[in-house]
């Protein structure tokens, strides 16, 4: 793994009750108004919350976390964050100390939207080539197709389960994430333990 990007997580607990369906973006926003270090680097990533869906956005359990995937480099940039309330489209999210926390490799892993544009024939097929060029080897499970609205634009894709990995491509494939959007979670891989609830 000498080619890739040593990435880590950056974790806070956060306390708030509400925040909007399509949060990532204000999220985002909130987070590099007050760390604008991390808007530079478009490898950032924002894992996405464990939340539960209401009619008015999302509910916050109470052992949330809040978690950025950037590179060791820009770990310290994150303490800016520290212990900051940020207004989220109107609700408040309150952020607690940040901790480190290593990436550990799982053989089955799962991202909740890769961009795409193509159907899903085409989707996965794209993903093939990036995967090759990762030099990683595992089964695919497409999943339910997704859209996160931004400001000006709305970002469409899929989610993917990817298993049957070997460590060192789990730990590559986390460290690198699949296509665009980033900062706002698109791409973003988690360990998954079950794969047949691709919601």
């Amino acid at each position: 793994m000498s080619n890739a990007i040593a990435m880590v997580d950056a974790v806070f607990d956060v306390s708030g009750e509400l925040l909007p369906a399509d949060y990532p973006y204000i999220l985002w926003q909130a987070l590099v108004a007050r760390a604008p270090e991390l808007a530079v680097d478009d490898t950032v990533g924002l894992l996405p919350l464990r939340t539960a869906v209401t009619e008015g956005g999302v509910l916050l359990p109470k052992r949330a976390k809040l978690t950025l995937r950037l590179p060791q480099c820009l770990f310290a940039y994150a303490q800016a964050l520290s212990g900051l309330q940020l207004e989220v489209a109107g609700h408040a999210l309150q952020l607690g100390q940040l901790r480190q926390r290593q990436i550990q490799p799982y053989p089955t892993l799962h991202a909740h939207l890769v961009v795409a544009d193509a159907d899903e024939v085409g989707f996965l097929s794209d993903v093939a080539v990036l995967l090759e060029r990762l030099e990683v080897e595992g089964k695919l499970i497409c999943g339910m197709r997704n859209a996160l609205r931004c400001a000006d634009r709305t970002i469409q894709g899929y989610s993917l389960v990817i298993h049957d990995l070997k460590p060192e491509a789990s730990l590559r494939l986390q460290y690198a994430g699949l296509g665009a959007d980033r900062n706002y979670g698109c791409g973003v891989f988690v360990p998954y333990k079950a794969i047949t609830d691709l919601d």
